[in-house]
C-alpha cells in the first residue's frame, strides 16, 4: 500500500517567467464518472462500477467512529476515488489535495492481504491516515492550516510526525479492526523477527534511515511494533494524549515529538519518560523476549541449502539478497528469481555444483514479482504495461519464455490478469483476471496463442490466489470467500469444485500439487509461516517443514535414483535463500484442519482487545452495515475544476523568490492552477503569475499568465574601464500557451519515456530607459517566440546500489524562434540538441556517462533587434557561458560508491554512503563579434572563436537530518579550468529528498 507524502507541494514555485506544472496520472478522457455520498464521504467512480461503490461507502460509514476513536477526532467530509482502470493492488491518502483513492484490483500477496475484502482493508488503513491528519488540525497545526492550507498542515501532520507512526499506526488499525490485517501476519514481520534473532539490533537511526547494505525492515514493520507498544504500556489512547501535546508545543524545535512524547509518559507514571529512542529500545527488548520464547518451542526440520545460495550467505558483508520461488528444472537444476539491494528482479538458473546463471532479467513489474511459473521448457509471468498516455491505465499482461532458445512472447495485450500458471504439458495456462467491475475469473488460455479457451463460473464473486494445475484437466487453487480461505480443487471442464480444507480465517498460500495424493501449501497456524500438507482423499493435514524463521513456495523434484527432494525459498538475516530436504511423506506429523483449532500466532497487539472502555470489535467482512446513500449522479470533470488545497506564501527551491497565493487541484487530476502574487528577492521588485494546466484530454494544454516589473542592470560602456553601471525598472506583460505529449513507453528492463512539446510566448515591455540592453533582455517592444522540444529516454533500471543508470541513452532536441516578429520587433533563433550515453563502469555499480551538445543560435551582433535565447544546452561545469553562434560541448563522468556506512552523528546527522566522481567538460564555440574603435564606435564584425576546458571531482553524502526517514544528498564540487588555470569549489546538491 503506497502512502504518497506530496511534500514537494512545498518547493512549488511561481516566478515571473512561465511555469510548466506537473504531468499527473489521469484515466482516458472517455471514461465516465459518477458520485454517490453519505454523511461524511463522497465516493467518485467510474461507469459500470455502481455495486462495489455502494459497498464501498458503506464500509467506509461503518469504520467512520471507530477508526476514528482511537485518535479522539472525527475528520472533516472526505472523497474517495475508486481507480479500476488499473490493475496494480495500491491506495493512497493525501492532503495535495485533501483525498483518498482505492486501486481496486485485489492483490495476490497474501502477506498484504491476509483474509480480507480488499476495498474492506484499504478502507480502514486509508481512513486511519485522514484520521492522523485532522488530529494534527489543533494548536500550531491550525494556526499553518489557516495560513497556507494543505501545506501548512503537512508540516506538523508528515514533517514533525514521523513516517513510522503513520504507516505503523494505520497498520495497528487494521489489525485490530478486522479479523486479519498485517499485525496478525508472520510474513509481515519477518524481517524484524529474523534481525532481531540473529544479529546485534539496529540502532534507532539506521531503523529510521535505512541501508545500503543490511535489510533494515520498512516503515510499516518498524511503526507497527512501536506504535503498539506505547499503547501496550499507556493505554490505547496513549497515542491520542501524545499528538495533543506535540502539537500544541510552541513554538516547533527539531525533536519536538520526541520530546512530547516523554512529557506524557512522563506525566502517566514514568519518572524519566519515554523519548522515541526508548521506546524503540524497549520495543526492540520485548520483541527479543516473546520471540526466543517462541523460538526454543520449535522443533527444527534440518535442511540443506542449495549451493549458490550458501555461498552468497557466508562471503563476508554480504549484501542483502533474495532467491524466491525455486521451480525444478531437472533434479540437479532450479530456477528461481533473484533480486535485493544489489540486483534487479532476474530469473536465474542454480545448479547443485554451485552455477548461477542469468536466464532472463524480467520488465515492468510492480506487485508480486517472485510470482511466476515454470516447466523443464517454459516460464511464465505477468508484467505490467502502462497506457503510453493513461498513467491511471496499467495492464497486466502474460509473458512466456522459451528456456532452451531464450524466446520471450507477449501472450496477451493490455489485458489484466493477476496471476498465470503453465499446464505440465505446457499446452495451457491457468489465470486470474480482475475485471474492470471487480468481478475475478479463472481463465484457461492457450499457451501458444494466448486465446481464452475457458472461464470458469464464479457466481459468488470469490477472490482465487496462486492457482496451480493438479493435472492436464484440474487446477488447485487458494480461494478467498466472503467468510475465509480455503483450498478448492477444480475441474476446468465443467467448473465443478471440491473443497479440500473448510474455510477458515487461517491465511493460507502457494498451494503446490504432489502427484495426486497431496497439495502443499503455506499457513501461518504455528505463528511461523512453513509448508503443509493436505491428503486429497481424507483431508488429512500434515506439517512438511518447520524452520527457525519461514519456509514458502514449494517445489517438487522429478525424482532420481537418489529419491526426490521438496526445494523452497527459506530466510536468513541476508535474505531468502533456496533450501531443500528429501520428500518423504512418512516423516510429516499430522496435524489438525485449519480453522479447528486456536491460531497460534504471536499476537503482539493482542491485550488492546481488552482495554476496558476503548475497546473495538473487530468488523466482519462478509456483511456491510446499510447506511443511506444517495442516488448517484453524474459527475463531470470540467464542471469541478477549482479545488483549492494550499494558500499562502511559498518560497521558492532556491530562495529567490516569494510567492503569496494559491494551489489548485482537482480531484481527477485533470485541472491544475497555480496564482500568486511573486516578489524577486534578487531584483527587488513583484508581479503576478497565473498558470493553468488541463490534462483530461490527450494532449496536454498549458497557459499562463504573468506580468508585473524588472530591473535591470547594465554597463554602457564598450571598453575598459567598466564604469557606467546603469539600473532600470521596468514593466513587462507575457503570456505563455503550448501542448505536452507524455509518453510512458516502459516494455522491459529498460525504463522507457518520451516528450513532445510545443509554447508559444508573446511579452510585451514598456518603461524600459536604457539606452542598450542586453542580448537576453528584450528593450521595449514585444517578442513573440515558438518553442518546439522533443526528448526520449531508455535506461536500465537501478537498484538501490547503483549511483545511476549503467546503460542506456537519452536525447533531447530543442528549437526556439520568433516567427511572428514584424519589422522593427525582435528576433532570434536557437536549436539546441543532446546526447548522454550511459555505461557500465569497472565495479557492479559504478557508471560512466558520455554526453555530447551542440546550439545554434542565428542573428549578427549589430542587428539592433537580435534576441538570444537563453541556453539550451548544459555549458563545461565551472565556466561561466557565453552565447556562442554555434557551440559544441563534449563531457564525461565516472561516478561510484566510495563507502557505505552507517555513522550517526547524535541525533542531528545519520549517514547512510559516500559517493565520488570525477568528470571533464570540453566546450568550443565560435561567433562574430563587432570591434569598437577607442571611442566606442563600431568599426568591424571579426569572427571569434575560443573554448573552456575543465576537469573537476565530486563529492557527495547520503544523509538522514534530524532522524528524518527521507535521506538527502549534498556535497562539494571541485572544479579546475585548463584554459585559465583557476579553481572553483561549489556546493553541490543532488537531491534535496521531496
Amino acid at each position: 500500500m503506497q502512502f504518497r507524502l506530496l511534500f514537494a507541494a512545498l518547493l512549488a514555485t511561481l516566478t515571473a517567467t512561465a511555469q510548466t506544472l506537473p504531468i499527473l496520472s489521469q484515466n482516458p478522457t472517455s471514461l465516465r464518472w459518477y458520485r454517490i455520498q453519505t454523511p461524511h464521504f463522497k465516493v467518485l467512480y467510474p461507469e459500470g462500477f455502481d455495486q462495489p461503490a455502494q459497498r464501498t461507502i458503506q464500509r467506509l460509514e461503518q469504520v467512520y467512529e471507530p477508526v476514528s476513536a482511537g485518535l479522539d477526532r472525527r475528520p472533516r467530509p472526505l472523497s474517495v476515488i475508486l481507480q479500476n482502470q488499473t490493475s496494480v493492488s495500491n491506495a493512497f491518502a493525501t492532503l495535495y489535495p485533501r483525498r483518498a483513492e482505492f486501486f481496486t484490483s485485489p492483490p495476490q500477496d497474501p502477506a498484504l492481504l491476509g483474509t480480507l475484502n480488499w476495498t474492506d482493508l484499504l478502507a480502514v488503513h486509508e481512513y486511519r491516515h485522514i484520521v492522523q491528519y485532522e488530529k494534527a488540525l489543533q494548536g500550531y497545526g491550525r494556526i499553518l492550516y489557516t495560513l497556507l492550507g494543505a501545506q501548512g498542515l503537512g508540516f506538523p501532520s508528515q514533517v514533525v510526525t514521523p513516517g513510522w507512526f503513520l504507516e505503523g499506526d494505520a497498520v495497528g488499525t487494521e489489525t485490530i479492526l478486522t479479523r486479519s490485517g498485517r499485525g496478525r501476519i508472520p510474513a509481515f514481520e519477518l524481517a524484524t523477527r529474523t534481525n532481531l534473532l540473529t544479529r546485534k539490533p539496529f540502532s534507532y537511526a539506521k531503523a529510521v534511515g535505512g541501508s545500503f547494505r543490511d535489510n533494515v525492515p520498512n516503515h510499516y514493520e518498524l511503526g507497527y511494533f512501536l506504535t503498539t507498544k506505547l499503547k501496550r504500556t499507556y493505554g490505547p489512547d496513549a497515542w491520542s494524549k501524545a499528538l495533543n501535546r506535540i502539537y500544541t508545543q510552541f513554538p516547533f524545535y527539531p525533536f519536538s515529538f520526541s520530546n512530547g512524547l516523554k512529557q506524557v509518559t512522563k506525566s502517566a507514571g514514568n519518572p524519566n519518560g519515554t523519548r522515541v529512542d526508548d521506546l524503540y529500545n524497549e520495543s526492540v527488548a520485548d520483541l527479543i523476549e516473546t520471540w526466543r520464547k517462541r523460538q526454543a518451542s520449535l522443533t527444527i526440520t534440518p535442511a540443506t541449502l542449495y549451493p549458490v545460495s550458501a555461498e552468497k550467505a557466508n562471503t563476508p558483508r554480504p549484501v542483502f539478497t533474495n532467491y524466491r520461488n525455486p521451480q525444478y528444472l531437472s533434479d540437479s537444476t532450479i530456477l528461481c528469481l533473484k533480486s535485493g539491494l544489489g540486483d534487479i528482479p532476474k530469473l536465474v538458473m542454480l545448479s547443485r555444483n554451485g552455477v548461477e546463471k542469468r536466464v532472463y532479467t524480467q520488465g515492468l513489474i510492480l506487485e508480486n514479482p517472485d510470482h511466476f511459473s515454470a516447466t523443464p521448457q517454459m516460464a511464465c509471468w505477468i508484467e505490467n504495461r502502462y497506457d503510453p498516455r493513461w498513467g491511471q491505465q496499467i495492464f497486466a499482461e502474460i509473458r512466456v519464455l522459451d528456456l532452451a532458445t531464450g524466446k520471450l512472447t507477449r501472450l496477451t495485450h493490455r489485458s489484466r490478469y493477476k496471476a498465470v500458471a503453465l499446464s505440465p504439458d505446457n499446452s495451457k495456462l491457468i489465470a486470474v483476471r480482475n475485471e474492470t467491475d471487480n468481478q475475478n475469473r479463472l481463465v484457461v488460455l492457450d499457451a501458444k496463442t494466448g486465446r481464452e479457451l475457458t472461464v470458469l463460473p464464479n457466481p459468488t464473486n470469490d477472490l482465487y490466489i496462486h492457482p496451480r494445475w493438479f493435472n492436464l484437466d484440474a487446477i488447485v487453487t487458494v480461494t478467498l470467500t466472503k467468510a475465509g480461505k480455503t483450498i478448492e480443487l477444480i475441474d476446468t471442464r465443467n467448473g465443478q469444485k471440491r473443497a479440500l480444507l473448510p474455510v477458515s480465517t487461517e491465511n493460507l498460500s502457494n498451494p503446490q500439487p504432489y502427484t495426486n495424493a497431496f497439495v502443499l501449501f503455506n499457513s501461518p497456524r504455528s505463528g511461523i509461516d512453513n509448508i503443509y500438507a493436505v491428503d486429497v482423499a481424507s483431508g488429512q493435514v500434515v506439517q512438511v517443514t518447520s524452520r527457525p524463521f519461514g519456509a514458502y513456495h514449494a517445489a517438487i523434484s522429478a525424482g532420481s535414483p537418489m529419491g526426490q527432494w521438496i526445494a523452497f525459498q527459506d530466510y536468513n538475516t541476508h535474505g531468502f535463500r533456496i533450501a531443500e530436504m528429501p520428500l518423504d511423506p512418512a516423516t510429516w506429523p499430522p496435524v489438525a484442519k485449519p480453522g479447528t483449532v486456536a491460531d497460534q500466532t504471536t499476537r503482539y497487539f493482542g491485550p488492546l482487545l481488552n482495554a476496558g472502555d476503548k475497546t473495538l470489535s473487530p468488523i466482519a467482512s462478509d456483511s456491510v452495515a446499510p447506511s443511506p446513500v444517495s442516488p448517484p449522479e453524474r459527475y463531470r470533470r470540467l464542471a469541478h475544476p477549482l479545488n483549492i488545497y494550499s494558500w499562502g506564501p511559498v518560497f521558492s527551491s532556491n530562495g529567490q523568490a516569494l510567492n503569496l497565493g494559491i494551489q489548485s487541484q482537482d480531484l481527477l487530476a485533470t485541472t491544475q492552477l497555480t496564482a500568486a502574487y511573486t516578489y524577486n528577492q534578487s531584483e527587488q521588485v513583484g508581479g503576478f503569475a497565473a498558470n493553468v494546466s488541463y490534462q483530461g484530454l490527450y494532449p496536454v494544454l498549458d497557459v499562463g499568465f504573468q506580468t508585473g516589473n524588472r530591473r535591470t542592470s547594465y554597463y554602457l560602456d564598450r571598453y575598459n574601464p567598466l564604469d557606467s553601471l546603469r539600473t532600470d525598472t521596468w514593466r513587462y506583460n507575457q503570456i505563455t500557451a503550448g501542448v505536452r505529449l507524455p509518453f510512458q513507453l516502459t516494455q522491459s528492463r529498460f525504463n522507457q519515456s518520451a516528450n513532445l512539446s510545443a509554447n508559444y510566448g508573446f511579452m510585451q515591455v514598456s518603461g524600459y530607459d536604457l539606452p542598450g540592453r542586453l542580448f537576453t533582455e528584450t528593450g521595449n517592444g514585444y517578442l513573440h517566440t515558438m518553442t518546439y522540444g522533443a526528448n526520449y529516454a531508455l535506461t536500465l533500471r537501478q537498484n538501490r546500489r547503483d549511483v545511476g543508470p549503467r546503460l542506456g541513452f537519452a536525447v533531447s532536441t530543442q528549437v526556439r524562434s520568433t516567427p511572428f516578429a514584424k519589422a522593427g520587433e525582435l528576433t532570434g533563433l536557437q536549436w539546441g540538441t543532446s546526447m548522454n550515453v550511459f555505461l557500465p563502469g569497472i565495479g557492479k555499480h559504478h557508471y560512466i556517462m558520455l554526453r555530447g551538445a551542440y546550439q545554434y543560435q542565428w542573428g549578427t551582433p549589430d542587428a539592433n533587434k537580435l534576441y538570444r535565447f537563453q541556453a539550451s544546452v548544459l555549458y563545461p561545469r565551472g565556466a561561466a557561458y557565453i552565447p556562442f553562434d554555434n557551440l559544441a560541448v563534449f563531457g564525461g563522468d565516472y561516478r561510484l560508491p566510495l563507502a557505505d556506512m552507517h555513522l550517526s552523528i547524535t541525533r542531528l546527522l545519520y549517514i547512510q554512503r559516500i559517493k565520488g566522481g570525477v568528470f571533464t567538460d570540453y566546450g568550443r564555440g565560435n561567433s562574430n563579434q563587432v570591434q569598437y574603435d577607442s571611442r566606442g564606435v563600431p568599426r568591424a564584425i571579426v569572427p571569434f572563436s575560443t573554448y573552456d576546458w575543465t576537469v573537476g571531482t565530486d563529492l557527495s553524502f547520503v544523509f538522514n537530518p534530524l532522524r528524518l526517514r527521507t535521506p538527502l544528498e549534498v556535497g562539494l564540487r571541485t572544479t579546475y579550468s585548463i584554459r585559465t588555470g583557476q579553481y572553483l569549489l561549489q556546493p553541490l546538491v543532488l537531491d534535496i529528498g521531496f
